[in-house]
């Protein structure tokens, strides 16, 4: 015999992390509606950020931060260690490159939020940490919860949000916000 189970409920902050984050995503996929793959590769402004690159980005972003919860700093890399390769795999995270697709950034973009939501709503305790690797951007011999890596999340996107709303506004006119 097979008994269904329920879905134990989220606690506040749970639900209050995933709601926060997917607001911020939808505002940051919203700003790709009804755009072209040549569209999203655009540069509108004297930054050389595009829409499409901007989602590449985050999306790369939330899956390192995701496995930096579950595997600890390894997961993040090794500054000191870093190639020029390395350094322009990352510059190629802010382009559409040759071969990309918004319908596919974005399908990977879901796929990762869906990695990230599911963590989020089942990881066993938000306090768990784990030191932040060596790098001229982290405090050295600080250390970072689940929470904090996920407050961090959110802050990438919503401030890439805000970057995506001024280039489609560059781009068509069109607003995200306002």
């Amino acid at each position: 015999m097979t008994t269904a189970t329920t879905p134990t409920p989220l606690s506040a902050e749970r639900a209050d992390l995933l709601e926060t984050l997917g607001k911020h995503r939808g505002f940051l996929r919203f700003t790709v509606r009804d755009l072209t793959d040549e569209q999203a590769g655009k540069q509108t402004t004297a930054s050389a950020l595009c829409l499409g690159g901007l989602i590449k980005h985050v999306t790369s972003v939330e899956r390192g931060w995701v496995d930096f919860i579950l595997n600890g700093p390894s997961a993040l890399g090794d500054f000191d260690a870093m190639t020029e390769e390395d350094f322009a795999r990352r510059a190629d995270e802010f382009r559409m490159l040759p071969g990309d697709t918004l319908a596919g950034v974005l399908a990977e973009y879901a796929e990762v939020a869906r990695r990230t939501d599911e963590l989020v709503a089942t990881l066993p305790d938000l306090d768990a940490s784990h030191p932040l690797p060596k790098a001229p951007w982290f405090q050295q011999d600080a250390r970072w919860s689940a929470r904090r890596v996920l407050l961090h999340i959110i802050a990438e996107t919503s401030q890439h949000a805000g970057h995506a709303d001024i280039i489609r506004e560059s781009l068509d006119g069109a607003k995200t916000m306002g």
